[in-house]
């Protein structure tokens, strides 16, 4: 049985060979799979490191800890000295290591295990920290590898919320390039893995999801189409290693051509989805797939949602000929502006001089005056003591007496270095409550992304056959009155009866006038 995805389910504490975010800074997050071993073989002798320019985490310092601590940065030697396990003979020269390029395959050192090697209890640094988080679309659409255009989490949150992806649904993805959209959409159809499901030899199976998704009638499905084939591979390891087989299928395809195809003829018959994202240079040509032809992959019982990715207006314009022309309706054009808003505190002051993300200025009248005084003051006693040193006896005792006026009233004060004040600074930080302290501001960040790309969403209704008109008006039928006469059993409305008072009337207003006073004075009454 194998475990159910991090992105549905997710245990208190960072365990052993699941998957990790370490958040760096708002814009900067670095994916990886924990492990308590050196799985890579690099042969940092603290097992397994993940190396970032905010410092090097061992990942023996981040497995057990609980989801969303701050995890300081460790002293790690990445140099060649601090690598070891890779080579049984550490005593051979790089330039024979070099040379060895014509040797036989089987002549070079044996390795060693790297599952056998122990690991070097790890050192903390004495700068440097990241954030351990837990997969999730949104960090994963930000740490994920860029092969194509990236669907933004601000995009993508929009598009399912308007294509109705709940629980149960499937939903075609064509496109699926660095599988962004992929991820989000198999969290938002989620509702359980089909029962006893075996995908590439491994069962999947939860006995809780799955009885939620039999009550429900239908488990979410994600059908994802990419014409690129080494992205269809990639994008397919990264699927079996997120353990999201049970929900997502990745089909190398050609859309335009042969449609949404997919091997299994079964599974073909079974999209049936009620959803379509299509993230393609030529929406339109594969418009004429998704009709209601019986062969269509689409849900044939209810309305269909679709939503298109595109980034030229021109790409905009020829899809929406497409849908009018295939009978789509509702089509609207959404342009997305996603600006971002800042929240944190703002000190100020010369407490917090060579501290970084402050400002280091003057909060007051009072501390820029000291300042000023300490500076002079440094000058002067700078000034007088080259003048001491310089003076002989040969020198004229006035200039010795303006010396000695220029410094009166400084004997005795003593003026510290930068580097001492600086360093005072950054000890009493220890004992700071940094979080609480400064003013609380709030500012949207300076360059707007105005555009990334025109979504274009349509409905298609429902199949519609002679049957379902005749059934839909003789219920119709139902609910009016026959001919001229009224339902006697339904009461008519004050409109309904102005209405058949001028039916009777004939064109008379006189009439009709009067017939209405007479049925306002019923309803008064």
């Amino acid at each position: 049985m194998s475990k159910p995805s991090p992105f549905f389910l997710s245990t208190a504490v960072a365990a052993s060979d699941t998957l990790a975010v370490l958040h760096l800074k708002r814009d900067l997050l670095t994916p990886t799979v924990l492990r308590n071993y050196d799985d890579e073989g690099i042969g940092y002798a603290e097992g397994k490191v993940t190396t970032t320019r905010y410092g090097n985490y061992p990942h023996s310092t981040l497995i057990g800890q609980p989801w969303g601590s701050q995890i300081k940065a460790s002293q790690v030697d990445t140099g060649a000295r601090g690598r070891v396990g890779l080579f049984a003979d550490r005593g051979q020269k790089r330039k024979r290591r070099g040379s060895s390029s014509h040797r036989d395959h089987n002549d070079r050192p044996q390795e060693r295990s790297i599952e056998a090697t122990e690991v070097k209890q790890a050192i903390p640094a004495s700068s440097g920290f990241c954030h351990l988080l837990p997969p999730t679309p949104e960090t994963w659409t930000a740490a994920l590898p860029h092969r194509t255009q990236v669907v933004y989490t601000p995009d993508y949150s929009y598009i399912l919320q308007r294509i109705r992806a709940t629980p149960g649904t499937s939903i075609i993805e064509a496109g699926a390039g660095s599988g962004s959209f992929t991820h989000a959409a198999a969290r938002a159809v989620f509702n359980g893995y089909p029962s006893a499901r075996t995908v590439d030899g491994d069962q999947i199976h939860s006995a809780k999801a799955s009885d939620h998704a039999a009550t429900s009638g239908q488990t979410g499905r994600v059908w994802s189409f990419e014409f690129h084939e080494q992205r269809v591979q990639k994008l397919q390891a990264e699927i079996h290693e997120h353990a999201l087989e049970g929900v997502v299928t990745v089909t190398h395809c050609d859309v335009y051509e042969d449609g949404f195809v997919i091997p299994d003829a079964a599974a073909h018959s079974s999209i049936n989805a009620s959803a379509v994202f299509l993230d393609l240079p030529a929406p339109w040509l594969a418009l004429r797939h998704l009709t209601r032809d019986p062969s269509s992959p689409l849900q044939p019982s209810m309305s269909v949602h679709l939503c298109t990715f595109s980034p030229c207006i021109e790409q905009v314009q020829r899809t929406v000929s497409a849908l009018r022309s295939l009978g789509w309706l509702d089509i609207e054009m959404v342009e997305l502006s996603a600006r971002r808003i800042e929240v944190r505190r703002e000190r100020i002051g010369l407490q917090e001089e060579g501290l970084r993300g402050v400002n280091a200025t003057p909060a007051t009248v009072d501390e820029a005056l000291g300042r000023l005084r300490e500076v002079e003051g440094r000058d002067r006693s700078y000034h007088y003591g080259m003048t001491t040193k310089a003076s002989t006896d040969s020198m004229d005792d006035t200039a010795s007496d303006a010396g000695r006026d220029s410094t009166e009233g400084q004997e005795g004060e003593e003026y510290v270095s930068k580097q001492q004040r600086l360093q005072s600074i950054k000890d009493a930080q220890t004992t700071r409550k940094l979080y609480n302290e400064g003013r609380l501001i709030h500012r949207s960040e300076s360059e707007l992304k105005t555009h990334t790309s025109y979504l274009v969403f349509a409905v298609l209704p429902r199949a519609w056959t002679d049957d379902d008109e005749r059934k839909a008006q003789e219920e119709v039928d139902k609910c009016l009155p026959s001919g001229n006469t009224q339902d006697s059993t339904r009461p008519l409305s004050k409109r309904q009866m102005k209405r058949a008072a001028k039916e009777q009337a004939g064109g008379n207003k006189d009439v009709e006038m009067e017939m209405k006073w007479q049925l306002d004075a019923v309803g008064e009454e």
